[in-house]
């Protein structure tokens, strides 16, 4: 909505502008100085809506490591070049039915930007899922309402509206069940596309430390990350024995997950390979 009714306005100043040509002596908007006001305008909107879209749903790294920098790239110059170079085409002060060109102007931009935000929100990652000894992405398209449906907590009935949820996967034991898990995976469901199986991550956070790394582990195991994760506590506050290491699988990287050596709270996300 804010998208929707900040570009009206800058048509809406355009369109002003246009219709007061006729009783006011001022400087004629030329096409060149009408589509520049309209590309202000739009990157204007663009980067606060954007802004906002990237800190609430894809905190930290996650909008890189999901792949999203290419569709970042789309969705930018296509909203915020398509208005104003069309703008430039047909722009012409006191041309008639300039008001009504420019309206239309304004929708198609506005569909083209809302058609792009409901595609990032499909990509957005929902749930980030603790299975076996990693997390994994789940992503608002990853899941179908069919499988929201079957989720045991209704918490987990729908993605939340925000940011993504941390959730822990739950595999079952029984040999009934094993065999139905066993069957979803062989109809190309992974567990963290499966809402069943999630449980609150804070009543699992002892389960979460029992198979997470100590830094020194880390550098045996992982050189490579470990450089990373050690750069980035030089520059912090926090001390080696504050934090554990999981990693997170991601659509094109692999990220660092240190969480509180206590409580398994995320603490920070980095990126240590990309695909």
């Amino acid at each position: 909505m804010q998208c929707a009714s900040t570009g009206k306005l800058g048509i809406a100043h355009l369109v002003g502008a246009e219709a007061k040509s006729g009783t006011m002596t001022t400087k004629p908007m030329s096409r060149w100085r009408a589509a520049g006001l309209h590309l202000l305008i739009s990157i204007g909107v663009a980067a606060t809506v954007l802004t906002i879209m990237l800190l609430l749903w894809f905190p930290g790294p996650l909008f890189e490591a999901g792949g999203g920098n290419g569709l970042l790239e789309i969705l930018v110059s296509v909203d915020v070049t398509i208005g104003p170079l069309i703008t430039l085409a047909v722009f012409k002060q006191g041309k008639r039915g300039m008001k009504f060109d420019l309206v239309v102007i304004a929708l198609l931009q506005i569909s083209a930007f809302a058609y792009g935000m409901h595609i990032v929100y499909l990509a957005r990652p929902a749930f980030i899922v603790f299975a076996k000894d990693q997390f994994e992405i789940a992503t608002v398209n990853d899941i179908s309402d069919q499988d929201y449906a079957k989720a045991k907590l209704a918490q987990f009935t729908h993605p939340p509206l925000g940011g993504p949820l941390y959730v822990y996967a739950q595999l079952p034991t029984d040999a009934k069940a094993l065999d139905a898990l066993t069957s979803a995976a062989m109809d190309g469901k992974d567990v963290n596309t499966m809402p069943w199986l999630f449980r609150p991550y804070a009543e699992h956070a002892r389960d979460v430390l029992a198979n997470s790394w100590t830094l020194a582990t880390l550098r045996k195991k992982e050189p490579k990350s470990a450089k990373i994760v050690d750069a980035w506590m030089a520059r912090s506050s926090l001390k080696e024995a504050d934090v554990r290491y999981l990693r997170m699988s991601a659509r094109q990287a692999w990220v660092a997950v240190l969480i509180d050596a206590r409580t398994a709270e995320p603490r920070k996300l980095l990126i240590t390979e990309k695909f």
